[in-house]
């Protein structure tokens, strides 16, 4: 990396010197800071200055101007071969051999793109999947783990000491419920007896307590009851809420069902995280943090954030910052979710000291819940909370609608992680690529293509937008999807199989680049700030996107210029290594968003 960035860092800071110069030599006038981007494709050229914010300052045609900039730049700067100007645009076309040298600081790199920790800077921690125990993982899980394993996986990158956890949400009425259903009804069976996993077991018993809930509301209609009187009145929710004081109240029999239904749970979730391929450094649970805040809220109360109200509630006012009077402990002293979250936060940064800031990844529902939850604590006088931030994502819909946990119309994260497999053997099937390939290596490189399909189309979506998700579509092995991306990797091998070799010394002195070359070293060299860009806007999709125009400029690469076929030994090595940069590069931006690349497909 410091190869690299003392030459992409080295040219620019000497365009930009040397610009100023032109401008104080020719205008008299002295500029603060110089305006970049890439040059256009349709015109000629590798970086462009931009001419018309200069106009402040300078009178005078804008053509003219850059003219006058671009000879002084040719005369002085090695690097610059020649110039162009389309109306305020200076289009400058850099030597090969600035190309060949930032391409000789990063082919043995493996990392390339990857930071460093930086050990001076305080750590980050990133929540992410944060479950209720009472049903399986599903769709909508999927994106969240997707989404914080990625965007915790892009900060360590960017040279970040990252921590991911989650808050299991183990307690309250809906867990009681699942209890309650499987107490009346499961006449015993367990996951063993059974041989369903443990999660998939209790969220049967969560849709079988709705079941019976809505039969009991029917039956006190029917005589006679209102619809909202019934719904309060149904026995098995009064059951389930009786339940539920006797859990806060630590009854014996009721704590030892939850620690017995929880645990299958645990197995089921840890099962379906090993698939996904995500993982967590530490976990909270909401049974030990969900009265963590209420010593804040004392404290609050001391200072003035908080403010009791008559009937004993304390309640945060926010008006004066243009939100709305929140509560954060009831009348009777119990913890809301508010407090919970104050009191979570507060306790993670006791434990993990390091820690400067956190991001939280929950839907987009909850945008208002993190606004408070924020403002709060940084009324409370915490310093870190000016850097905690809400990953805020949109739903998942299928063609087919939208899903609902209690009715058991859900799709279920197991069975989606199991379908992709499925549908990615159908298509390779159909293609018919996989011959001399053993069974197990089959279902080894279907599962491969199948959740790397899964996770690039969850991925290459902006997190703010909601997504229609349509499995077949994800697996198509041409356009913007994974597949697509793993075959390029995959052909790349194939290549490098084939050659002799990618570790020999390469005669920079004897080397012109053809245009695809250049194209190529062009888009490599952008994977760095890819990476910053990312962790700064907490957005996969940036490296999703950024990996699949690194392989449309690779696969143009492919077709026009012959790889081991090039016309002498010194030129097929050049291609051949810069084959493997693309290889390791597209496998290091894969592995971002936690997705495998087969070495054959």
């Amino acid at each position: 990396m410091q190869a690299y960035n003392a030459i992409k860092m080295n040219l620019q800071n000497t365009l930009s010197k040397y610009v100023k110069e032109a401008v104080k030599s020719d205008f008299n006038i002295e500029l603060e800071s110089v305006e970049f981007q890439a040059t256009r494709k349709e015109f000629t050229g590798d970086i462009t200055v931009v001419i018309f914010p200069m106009l402040r300052f300078i009178k005078g045609n804008p053509v003219k101007i850059g003219e006058i900039i671009g000879n002084f730049l040719v005369d002085k700067v090695s690097d610059v071969k020649s110039f162009n100007v389309v109306k305020g645009f200076l289009n400058i076309e850099i030597s090969d051999s600035y190309y060949i040298n930032f391409f000789n600081g990063i082919k043995s790199n493996r990392t390339f793109g990857f930071e460093a920790p930086k050990l001076s800077e305080k750590a980050i921690m990133v929540e992410y999947s944060s479950p209720n125990t009472n049903k399986p993982l599903h769709l909508g899980h999927v994106r969240n783990n997707l989404l914080g394993y990625s965007v915790a996986e892009i900060l360590k990158a960017s040279g970040k000491k990252v921590y991911k956890t989650q808050i299991i949400n183990d307690r309250g009425i809906h867990i009681c419920k699942s209890m309650l259903a499987w107490k009346l009804y499961g006449k015993g069976e367990t996951p063993q007896s059974t041989g369903l996993k443990g999660d998939k077991l209790v969220g049967n018993y969560y849709v079988k307590f709705d079941k019976e809930y809505k039969k009991q509301i029917q039956d006190l209609v029917s005589k006679g009851l209102s619809e909202e009187e019934a719904k309060k009145n149904a026995p098995i929710l009064i059951a389930a809420q009786n339940m539920l004081l006797k859990w806060e109240a630590g009854e014996e029999e009721t704590v030892g069902l939850w620690k017995k239904m929880n645990g299958w749970v645990y197995q089921g979730f840890d099962e379906t995280y090993k698939n996904l391929g995500v993982d967590f450094d530490t976990l909270y649970y909401e049974s030990n943090t969900y009265l963590l805040g209420k010593e804040f809220v004392s404290e609050g109360l001391k200072s003035g954030v908080f403010i009791k109200e008559e009937d004993g509630s304390v309640w945060c006012d926010l008006t004066d910052d243009g939100l709305d009077k929140k509560i954060v402990q009831r009348a009777d002293g119990t913890a809301v979710y508010m407090t919970q979250d104050i009191g979570t936060a507060i306790q993670r940064i006791k434990d993990f000291p390091d820690v400067g800031g956190m991001v939280y990844t929950v839907g987009n529902e909850q945008d208002y819940h993190f606004q408070v939850l924020f403002l709060i604590l940084k009324k409370l006088g915490f310093e870190w909370a000016k850097n905690l931030y809400h990953l805020s994502y949109g739903m998942v819909d299928l063609p087919s609608g939208k899903m609902k946990s209690r009715e058991g119309t859900v799709v279920d994260a197991d069975d989606l992680i199991d379908d992709m497999a499925e549908t990615a053997e159908e298509i390779s099937e159909e293609l018919g690529k996989l011959d001399g390939y053993s069974k197990e290596e089959k279902k080894e490189l279907y599962r491969i293509i199948g959740l790397g399909a899964l996770k690039y189309y969850v991925l290459k979506v902006d997190p703010k937008k909601r997504i229609l998700f349509d499995p077949k579509e994800s697996i198509d092995f041409q356009g913007n999807t994974g597949p697509f991306i793993q075959y390029t990797y995959a052909r790349i091998q194939s290549i490098l199989r084939k050659s002799e070799s990618i570790t020999d010394e390469l005669n920079a002195d004897d080397l012109s680049l053809h245009s695809k070359e250049k194209e190529l070293l062009k888009q490599l060299e952008l994977f760095p700030e890819v990476i910053q860009s990312a962790a700064e806007n907490h957005s996969p999709a940036l490296i999703a996107n950024y990996t699949y125009d690194l392989v449309k400029e690779f696969n143009s690469f492919y077709q026009n210029v012959s790889i081991l076929g090039a016309d002498n030994a010194n030129e097929k090595l050049f291609r051949v290594q810069i084959s493997n940069t693309v290889a390791n590069t597209i496998k290091n931006g894969f592995a971002l968003l936690g997705i495998q690349v087969p070495d054959r497909m």
